[in-house]
């Protein structure tokens, strides 16, 4: 029982809940109407494995890291509760998993795979040397949106509103990875770790924050105007700004901001894409 805990928690399986709610806003944007379920598990699957492959990523990465910092030493890898020849286990079984599905999808899905691995690569390495390290979360995300819609068209033909949500989705997810990081302020300082937090303050941190939400509600705004104009889908607009707002005020709880109500941000989205193909 405590190994299936250790790898649940290793994997991190909720954190999908971020990621897989934008995959499928930019597959059901593409389909325009009713899905194709063969395709729907298809990607699924493929974003469920790249999201496994990817946190087991950075936690293999930043194993030693995280045994010097007193929020994560109880992690898996660096509390040894999980050996790291098992985390590459997870890795490969992602991976497998991702692979799979992307050849199953189509050929320009596969050729494209391996991009958002270099990303995942990538994004854990930057904190050691730029404070732009936060974008490389955001780039991470934000490829999900062009994933589902590629995965629909197999093409890059018309895919301006799933580079609007891609935008969204970059913007919102740099900007909660900032309050994320307001957690491990002194120890960022202390190890030399990069993040806004460290180089420029808390206060100035947040007020960066605030603005990438900012850009963020304007991008899913723009993508409405631009798409949909149904009162349904105005409302769920709505209801994501609300969302952003509520996590700004309420970054000194990260634990609210950052799970509870990203989780909420996210099927936010996709409901708002729901709601402009499908509602009045």
């Amino acid at each position: 029982m405590n190994s299936i805990k250790n790898y649940s928690n290793f994997v991190k399986f909720e954190h999908t809940l971020f990621s897989l709610p934008m995959i499928l806003a930019g597959a059901f944007l593409a389909w325009g109407g009713l899905p194709n379920l063969k395709l729907l598990l298809l990607i699924i699957l493929a974003g469920t494995g790249a999201r496994t492959a990817a946190l087991a990523i950075n936690r293999i990465l930043d194993r030693k890291i995280d045994a010097l910092n007193p929020r994560t030493k109880d992690r898996e890898l660096p509390s040894g509760k999980l050996s790291l020849a098992k985390a590459y286990a997870v890795t490969i079984v992602g991976l497998v998993l991702y692979f799979a599905a992307a050849y199953k999808i189509c050929d320009l899905v596969l050729y494209l795979s391996p991009i958002p691995l270099v990303v995942f690569i990538i994004y854990p390495l930057m904190k050691r040397f730029t404070w732009l390290c936060h974008f490389g979360v955001g780039l991470g995300l934000a490829l999900a949106p062009l994933g589902g819609w590629v995965a629909v068209t197999c093409s890059f033909h018309s895919i301006y509103p799933g580079v609007l949500l891609a935008l969204f989705t970059l913007f919102w997810v740099s900007g909660f990875d900032i309050i994320y990081a307001t957690m491990d302020e002194a120890f960022d300082r202390e190890q030399g770790i990069y993040s806004m937090v460290a180089r420029f303050g808390r206060g100035t941190a947040l007020y960066i924050s605030s603005l990438l939400h900012q850009a963020a509600f304007f991008s899913i705004a723009f993508l409405y105007f631009l798409m949909f104009k149904t009162i349904v889908a105005g409302i769920m607009v709505a209801i994501i700004g609300i969302l952003l707002f509520l996590e700004q005020r309420k970054s000194s709880n990260v634990d609210l901001a950052f799970f509870k109500i990203n989780i909420l941000v996210g099927f936010s989205v996709f409901l708002f894409v729901l709601a402009g193909i499908y509602l009045p």
